[in-house]
């Protein structure tokens, strides 16, 4: 492996019309190895005009692609698929030294991706419209779906492979063309993806990639060729990008962040809750959007959750990534994010709460680690429980019984999943009825849902009406349009009947 001071340090491409290119940006941010803190590449921060470029690159492309046969356009999803498996290892190993994943959990990520390009491969099927004949008097009805256009998708620094995949696949193989603009943070995986599609045969144009920070962002929004605007990241974020893209015509799903609940019931099996809360706070470092923020006991659960987590977190393995297998839990994206997540520990004891568990040590090495926290005795007007913090840091909220965990739900401004652990069917059946988030588990950590249901958060943890994955990703990805049908019998029409004529040139 090159040391920092021989390593090549490239300029991340951009894709246009099919070429890759360098971009002319006059402006660069570094992309770092968060496992050792080197810099191992420089994402363009490219000018307005340039993003214009890549929108109109697309939506050259847009009217040759939208007409190509649907199954004809599946076929390139099962060239992809192929692709994706033949380099499923490489693809994971990308993922770990741009963001810092373990290899297991980067290898979980580009699964998740891959089910999606499968649910793409199916698209001719669920394109299929209805009909109706005779809906009135020798009137016949019909729905089909059309592409919406160029499509622009924006997505965050933590999961660079699996969230471009909720939209790629299935608004390409709707018919669409399509602007990629990856976090600059991690873009390494935006290219490879891209790299993987022209060689699975997609035509030039249908697929581009541009880099940028706000200027970029904003061209994107409100320019006047983009029709549809997906976007995963930040709550104040993803209602920005909501408002103007909307204000400028497009149709927009935008998901934002999340303060996910995890109720332990007095009868749940202690060892698979705290097993599972674990997963859920420290997998992927906390940085994701499904990540439990906050551990409800109910109570007697209260102490024995704590204990015994306590026990399994002070125990994980922390440490650098990239090419090591042996870790439980991997940096964090960057060190300015490491400190903004670790000053939460003197936030909490300054509100009052108990820190049972500080992740703030000395590590070797140079990356952006910071090991597991648990913080208890969280109150709902403590910002420990209001505020979004997005790395491994687990709150603790006692609670007295289960109506009393669902009135905590009822205050949280952010609605993505929620999970109970619990033998009883009543307080299963209670919490999947009434707790508010658009996502619930029993029994499960991460209630994420697989590609053919929706990714369905609620509040302010979603903007907009369709949401990725699923039937709802074809409907935000298409059009519907209704037809109506009437044909009048002509006065003669013998003479509009080839068979007839050909039949009567015969006996002459």
């Amino acid at each position: 492996m090159p040391t920092a001071q021989t390593q090549t340090i490239t300029d991340v491409p951009m894709l246009v019309a099919g070429q890759w290119r360098a971009s002319t940006a006059e402006r660069f941010t570094d992309v770092y190895n968060p496992s050792t803190g080197q810099v191992i590449a420089r994402t363009p921060l490219c000018s307005s005009e340039e993003t214009s470029q890549v929108v109109e690159s697309a939506a050259a492309a847009l009217p040759q692609w939208s007409n190509t046969p649907v199954v004809e356009r599946a076929r390139v999803m099962f060239a992809v698929r192929e692709l994706m498996q033949r380099h499923f290892d490489d693809l994971a190993a990308l993922i770990t030294r741009e963001h810092g994943k373990t290899l297991g959990e980067s290898r979980a990520e580009v699964q998740r991706g891959l089910e999606m390009v499968e649910f793409a491969c199916g698209i001719p099927s669920l394109l299929m419209g209805q009909n109706m004949p005779d809906i009135a008097t020798e009137v016949d009805a019909e729905l089909i779906r059309h592409a919406v256009g160029v499509c622009v998708g924006i997505t965050p620094y933590n999961f660079p492979n699996m969230v471009p995949l909720w939209m790629i696949p299935v608004a390409i193989t709707c018919g669409n063309t399509f602007v990629h603009k990856p976090s600059e943070k991690v873009p390494l995986s935006a290219v490879r993806i891209g790299e993987l599609l022209v060689e699975a045969g997609l035509p030039d144009g249908v697929f581009n990639i541009v880099h940028g920070d706000r200027a970029c962002v904003e061209t994107l929004l409100t320019h006047p060729l983009v029709s549809a605007v997906s976007f995963v990241g930040s709550t104040p974020v993803a209602q920005h990008v909501y408002q103007t893209a909307t204000h400028a015509g497009k149709r927009v799903q935008s998901s934002g962040g999340a303060k996910n609940h995890l109720i332990i019931m007095p009868d749940a099996d202690i060892d698979l809750a705290v097993k599972g809360l674990a997963a859920s706070a420290y997998g992927c470092a906390g940085q994701r959007c499904m990540a439990g923020s906050v551990a409800v006991t109910v109570g007697d659960a209260a102490d024995p959750t704590v204990e015994s987590l306590h026990d399994l977190a002070s125990h994980m393995r922390v440490g650098p990534t990239d090419g090591c297998d042996d870790v439980d839990m991997g940096p964090l994206i960057r060190r300015e994010h490491v400190d903004r997540v670790a000053g939460y520990m003197d936030v909490a004891a300054g509100d009052g709460a108990d820190v049972v568990l500080d992740g703030r040590r000395e590590f070797d090495g140079d990356g952006f680690l910071l090991g597991p926290c648990i913080i208890d005795r969280v109150e709902t007007s403590m910002r420990i429980w209001r505020e979004e913090i997005f790395g491994p840091v687990l709150s603790v909220v006692r609670a007295a019984d289960l109506d009393a965990a669902l009135a905590i739900g009822d205050q949280c401004e952010y609605g993505n999943g929620a999970t109970i652990f619990t033998n009883s069917g009543h307080a299963a059946r209670q919490f999947k009825q009434h707790f508010n988030a658009g996502m619930i588990g029993i029994n499960v950590g991460v209630p994420a849902p697989m590609a053919w249901f929706p990714f369905t958060g609620w509040n302010r943890s979603f903007f907009g009406d369709l949401h990725t994955q699923g039937v709802e990703a074809i409907q935000f990805y298409t059009r519907s349009k209704t037809v109506l049908t009437r044909w009048f019998k002509s006065p003669d029409a013998s003479h509009h009947d080839p068979v007839w004529k050909s039949q009567g040139a015969g006996k002459n």
